[in-house]
């Protein structure tokens, strides 16, 4: 089994946080998105989409799309639990696990993929009031996500999840996309700082 890695890009830091919390060591193969690597045709026999991350298996079967990478990897490696436990738990998770990569890891993206230069050859036309017109979306999630983590540790409970890494990895990402993560909201900051305390936080 390796991996098919992009470095600092969102997903693939995904699933290298969520490989550290699960202690999984797997083979990284570096793939320099700078360079457009992933564009190429040698990539894109791996996947036709052409995206990082992509988990190759030992017999060859070929896995992309960040989430479907920890799901088969949690089926592998159960705990400790990052889709939740039990029916109710599970359910949490993914609600919260979907709210954070649409509402705003996707959000930030656009504004990067939409205002940043080295997005210029990627991000083909590159459409300015796209991205402005998403700066204020992700403010508004987040204060949404402050009024929810002011009544509990994590985003989907009590428990770490793989909803804490999206939301941890899409905050990060704010900086270069040039957003600031406003001060007056004390409960995302306690949260990140939580997060970014971990070890798998490095990874």
């Amino acid at each position: 089994m390796k991996l098919y890695d992009g470095g600092r890009a969102p997903n693939p830091r995904r699933v290298r946080i969520f490989l550290a919390e699960k202690g999984i060591d797997i083979p990284l193969v570096p793939v320099d998105m700078g360079k457009l690597e992933h564009l190429g045709e040698a990539f894109a026999r791996l996947n036709p989409m052409k995206q990082l991350p992509v988990l190759e298996l030992d017999d060859g079967t070929i896995l992309s799309e960040t989430i479907a990478i920890c799901r088969y990897l949690e089926e592998l490696h159960p705990e400790p639990a990052l889709f939740g436990r039990g029916v109710l738990g599970k359910a949490r998770v993914e609600m919260w696990q979907r709210r954070v990569e649409f509402h705003l890891l996707g959000t930030i993206q656009a504004v990067f993929r939409h205002t940043h230069p080295a997005m210029k050859e990627m991000e083909v036309p590159q459409i300015r009031e796209w991205a402005e017109a998403n700066r204020p979306r992700v403010r508004a999630f987040l204060e949404i996500l402050d009024r929810e983590l002011a009544g509990r540790r994590f985003i989907a409970g009590d428990e770490f999840s793989v909803a804490d890494i999206t939301g941890f990895v899409s905050v990060q990402f704010m900086k270069p996309a040039r957003i600031e993560l406003p001060p007056e909201l004390t409960h995302v900051g306690r949260w990140y700082n939580e997060i970014a305390a971990r070890p798998s936080a490095s990874a």
